[in-house]
């Protein structure tokens, strides 16, 4: 036997997306501000995603080079515009940043002219998915999100953002939030290697909410393999991470992966890894 999984979901009841999505934090740099990477490169991985049949591209105003000269958004605008009609393009937003790159904590305040820089940079009328991104890398448990979900509840009614999606969040944050308007997507730090928000996937499940990771392979933080998924991938010919994003994949129909890359080498090999159907036997040895 083998595990069994479809190859779509369908996110907010009308964008159905591959469940092998492409992450775009690196393509401006390699970390979260590093130098700048050949923004050529970034246009050419764009461009092989959508070839790819990649038909969701998570991105942010703040993914940029440690020098600004070069932008996750302006490449997506640069390389696909206009956009395949059924292209998604997931931004996030929750934090203002200064000249000297400083954050802050957003406030429902800022929420308009973080979406409208989005929309400038990205060459949209109405964002597909916008995410509230809250607290720094672990949720902050405790913390409301309401007066800024508001705000961007109401930029949704305006017309400005189609669906609404929550980052960094605990199952709480999910509660208060739906109770203002409808979720369709969490995004939360989540792999093979750190696993606790399993409670939290099987909510977004039972409710068809999507659940799409950061950092679905350790994001060059964690280190996701302790041999199993080396003895595994060995078995169907394929790459630890591979069988990581695999293992994604199998966990739950609700679970998009979004693996990020500079490298169309490592683009096509994240790609492959949603035509690897793992056994019965790889995911008890994975549980």
């Amino acid at each position: 036997m083998s595990s069994r999984k479809t190859r779509e979901f369908l996110i907010g009841g009308d964008m159905p997306v591959n469940r092998v999505a492409f992450g775009a934090m690196r393509l401006s740099a390699n970390g979260f501000r590093g130098p700048a990477r050949d923004p050529e490169t970034g246009r050419a991985v764009l461009r092989r995603a959508v070839g790819l049949g990649i038909n969701l591209v998570d991105t942010a105003a703040f993914y940029h080079s440690g020098d600004k000269t070069v932008r996750a958004n302006q490449l997506i605008h640069e390389a696909l515009y206009p956009y395949p009609s059924d292209l998604v393009i997931a931004t996030k937003v929750g934090h203002v940043f200064d000249s000297e790159g400083n954050h802050r904590t957003a406030t429902g305040a800022d929420m308009r002219r973080l979406i409208e820089e989005n929309l400038e940079d990205l060459g949209l009328d109405r964002l597909d998915l916008v995410y509230l991104r809250i607290g720094e890398m672990a949720p902050p448990h405790g913390e409301s999100l309401a007066e800024r979900f508001e705000a961007l509840a109401a930029l949704h009614e305006e017309g400005l953002i189609r669906h609404l999606g929550l980052s960094n969040i605990d199952s709480d944050h999910l509660a208060e939030a739906r109770a203002i308007a409808p979720v369709v997507a969490v995004q939360n730090n989540f792999h093979i290697a750190k696993r606790g928000d399993t409670a939290l996937l099987a909510i977004c499940q039972d409710e068809n909410i999507a659940f799409s990771p950061f950092f679905p392979l350790g994001g060059g933080i964690a280190n996701i393999d302790n041999g199993r998924l080396a003895r595994i991938a060995s078995r169907h010919g394929a790459t630890s991470n591979q069988i990581a994003l695999a293992w994604l994949l199998a966990l739950s129909p609700v679970a998009i992966a979004i693996p990020g890359t500079g490298s169309i080498a490592h683009l096509e090999e994240n790609t492959a890894a949603g035509d690897i159907v793992l056994t019965q036997e790889d995911l008890a040895e994975l549980a």
